[in-house]
């Protein structure tokens, strides 16, 4: 059976772009023909993706379009003659991008109009997690399911160390990591108040890292920085980084004292899966997929107190007991993200259209 994958844009680091490209191993390795398309490739991709112009990316038993942006694959996704089946990574709701840029808030209406109009026109809808799955269905896809993620977490186990970076980050502040884009869903003003809290009534040895791309809503970003000089935070605690190796990613989770996220919206969140793995305890705010992906792991609360999350972190950091406990409990939910388990799961998700 040939299996393909259409992908928007194929970038290196990209959740969407590596997932499918492990799915593509795991077809072919059950002996399926297995390529991936996408409209626009980087450079050290080339060699690795299709191009979706190529007319072979439309002569498949079964394709999969991974869908979190609008693109002109959806139209002709929706004509194919073989199998359809939609992967819905999830598109953020417009109104975080609205106060900040309006062409993105307007991207992703189209998004949404988008994903709707291929309602009744797929052979199977499924969401990368349950809320995903039920938005879906929401939308009026049937029928629906779940095609999990596969978290390559050994990346970062194997990574080798980056002795500069670690020693800058072995100098006694307990770092508090976040990994992600700076865009409003992500809620990274909420970080700098819970840290101004933080520093005045837990503990003032702290370091704040937020470990990925700054321009990806400049306005926003200027905003948080913005807030920094409002409430007078020192700036040499507070690093965005930009982009990371998957080295220099490995040794800021390994040198973290706490992972937090305070996001408004997930569709899964791919680094609570990673931060587990790396052995960091989560503290995350309970909305969109966020408890899902835990399952019961972490420290996951609501409502958005910002005094309480600054307790629960200074916990996390300083009671060795509670921090092993959570460690304990994080280690236990990692077998649902086995590599086996995943695998199985992906095979019965797509079982309907012939994958065995």
């Amino acid at each position: 059976m040939i299996i393909n994958q259409w992908v928007p844009a194929a970038h290196a680091g990209d959740a969407v772009g590596d997932n499918a490209r492990q799915l593509r191993a795991l077809f072919r390795r059950l002996g399926h023909t297995s390529d991936l398309f996408a409209l626009t490739i980087d450079d050290a991709l080339e060699d690795d993706v299709r191009r979706w112009s190529w007319a072979e990316s439309r002569d498949a038993d079964v394709t999969i379009l991974h869908f979190a942006m609008p693109s002109p694959l959806s139209a002709a996704f929706a004509t194919l003659p073989g199998a359809r089946v939609l992967c819905y990574h999830n598109v953020t709701p417009p109104h975080f991008f609205a106060p900040f840029d309006r062409g993105i808030a307007a991207l992703t209406v189209r998004g949404r109009r988008e994903l709707a109009s291929l309602a009744g026109r797929v052979d199977l809808a499924l969401g990368v997690s349950d809320y995903n799955r039920r938005e879906l269905e929401a939308m009026g896809f049937e029928p629906t399911g779940i095609l999990p993620l596969l978290v390559d977490t050994a990346r970062l186990r194997a990574a080798p160390p980056v002795p500069p970076l670690e020693r800058m980050l072995q100098d006694g502040l307990a770092n508090i990591l976040f990994v992600g884009r700076i865009a409003p869903n992500k809620k990274i003003e909420d970080h700098i108040r819970m840290a101004e809290v933080y520093k005045r009534y837990v503990d003032v040895q702290y370091r704040f890292l937020f470990v990925g791309r700054t321009d990806a809503v400049p306005a926003y970003y200027a905003g948080v920085r913005a807030l920094l000089r409002e409430l007078d935070m020192p700036p040499d605690r507070f690093w965005f980084t930009g982009p990371a190796t998957d080295a220099e990613l490995a040794a800021y989770y390994r040198n973290a004292h706490a992972y937090v996220s305070l996001s408004e919206h997930e569709g899964f969140c791919v680094p609570l899966v990673e931060a587990m793995a790396m052995d960091v305890p989560v503290l995350a705010y309970g909305a969109a997929a966020v408890p899902e992906t835990l399952g019961g792991a972490g420290i996951c609360f609501t409502p958005k107190d910002l005094e309480v999350a600054a307790e629960l972190l200074g916990a996390l950091v300083y009671d060795h007991g509670l921090r092993e406990r959570v460690l304990e409990g994080q280690r236990a939910r990692l077998r649902a993200f086995s590599r086996e388990t995943l695998e199985a799961r992906i095979v019965g998700a797509l079982a309907p259209v012939g994958l065995a």
